[in-house]
């Protein structure tokens, strides 16, 4: 038996979330932790023939002079992590062993306080990244969801266009489910606007596929027997 046990409101102190860290630069809030899987996830599941490296919260050292800074993601093309990865110098991105910089580098805001639009903009911008991108789904910063800068010369500069040109991908907003959460994602997508295929997505079409071609191949069968033809001898 079960006994119940009565907690008194004046003994049982609960905080005022609005005082406590739910997230910072080292810290992940549930939302983001997952938005995070997604995007990393549909990539090595939709690109296994290519070549790239892509990640989260691993920090990228663009310059010895400085500490690292720690994208939220970052996409690299035509780049791997070396064979020893547990060796000091390959458990992070230094640009200077990877001979450039991730083409792509993605914010995602939870708060006031990480500046994606003042000090991680220029930072990134020296970096060289040829494509920046904040996606703010609380509209924290503006009225404005999705930011993406491309790197103009020396300079970003802001563009409407969700078709990264020079990685051969687009972003796009996608409503739906993913880990059995209904919500707004942030997607990679192709210039059709289909997007990248988590694991699990594209075992699902795999699935239903099978199903139809089966459903036809019933179909057809009947068809032939109504005939007056065996299918099972042709």
């Amino acid at each position: 038996m079960v006994q119940e046990v009565l907690i008194n409101d004046d003994d049982y102190y609960v905080p005022d979330a609005n005082q406590l860290i739910t997230e910072n630069d080292t810290l992940d809030n549930f939302a983001t932790s997952k938005q995070k899987r997604l995007l990393i996830g549909c990539l090595y599941s939709s690109l296994q023939n290519q070549t790239f490296l892509a990640e989260a919260n691993v920090g990228i050292y663009y310059t010895d002079l400085q500490p690292p800074i720690v994208p939220d993601i970052f996409l690299s093309l035509d780049v791997q992590v070396p064979q020893n990865w547990w060796e000091k110098q390959n458990r992070c991105y230094m640009v200077w062993r990877f001979g450039k910089p991730p083409e792509v580098v993605l914010e995602i805001v939870s708060n006031k306080e990480g500046d994606e639009l003042g000090k991680k903009l220029q930072i990134y911008e020296h970096m060289r990244a040829s494509y920046y991108i904040v996606y703010d789904p609380n509209q924290q910063l503006a009225e404005k969801t999705l930011y993406v800068y491309e790197l103009r010369g020396t300079r970003y500069f802001e563009t409407s266009e969700t078709w990264l040109e020079q990685v051969g991908l687009g972003i796009t907003l996608w409503e739906g489910k993913f880990e059995d959460r209904q919500n707004t994602w942030l997607r990679w997508c192709y210039q059709d606007g289909t997007v990248l295929l988590t694991g699990d997505e594209g075992a699902e079409q795999e699935r239903q596929r099978a199903e139809q071609a089966e459903q036809r191949t019933q179909i057809l069968a009947e068809r032939l027997r109504a005939m007056g033809i065996d299918p099972d001898t042709l």
